[in-house]
């Protein structure tokens, strides 16, 4: 069975710009710059900010770019390339280009809403067995008192 001719670099980036990859590259790389740029800053007070801020944003999109490339290649044939390049420039392709940050915006909060759900029912059932106090704590224990046989009491023993 022969194999698949790979993808080449030409073909991974048109996909990348038509995909909207780019643009979501680009916002990421914006937002990692602006964090390191702040921790930077922090550390290194003795360094203006100016520099951080140049330095981060010079090549930024294009390293990040560079490094996706051959990820893409790794994973899709050229012709997989091709069909998705075929898909996002159709109607379809071109909406969930569109719709994505909403999708993915509203996916996001869902999973927060989901999650604060998910954490308040498991300190409620705690709470309901006793395993937590009404102020999601852990109740004292009475054998942790010292004297009473408890480790710190045994830590302390001869001291």
């Amino acid at each position: 069975m022969a194999s698949a001719k790979p993808a080449s670099q030409a073909q991974v980036r048109q996909l990348m710009e038509v995909a909207g990859v780019n643009r979501m590259l680009g916002q990421m790389a914006s937002q990692i710059n602006a964090q390191l740029a702040g921790m930077m800053r922090d550390q290194l007070p003795c360094v203006p900010a100016s520099y951080w801020n140049g330095f981060l944003a010079a090549g930024g999109f294009r390293e990040v770019t560079d490094a996706v490339v051959p990820i893409y290649q790794k994973h899709f044939s050229a012709a997989d390339i091709e069909g998705l390049i075929k898909f996002y420039r159709s109607p379809l392709g071109r909406k969930m280009v569109a719709q994505m940050p909403a999708v993915m915006s509203e996916s996001m909060q869902a999973g927060q809403e989901w999650g604060r759900n998910r954490a308040q029912a498991m300190l409620s059932e705690l709470q309901k067995s006793g395993r937590i106090d009404a102020q999601g704590r852990c109740p004292a224990v009475p054998s942790a008192t010292p004297g009473l046989g408890s480790p710190a009491a045994a830590s302390t023993a001869g001291h």
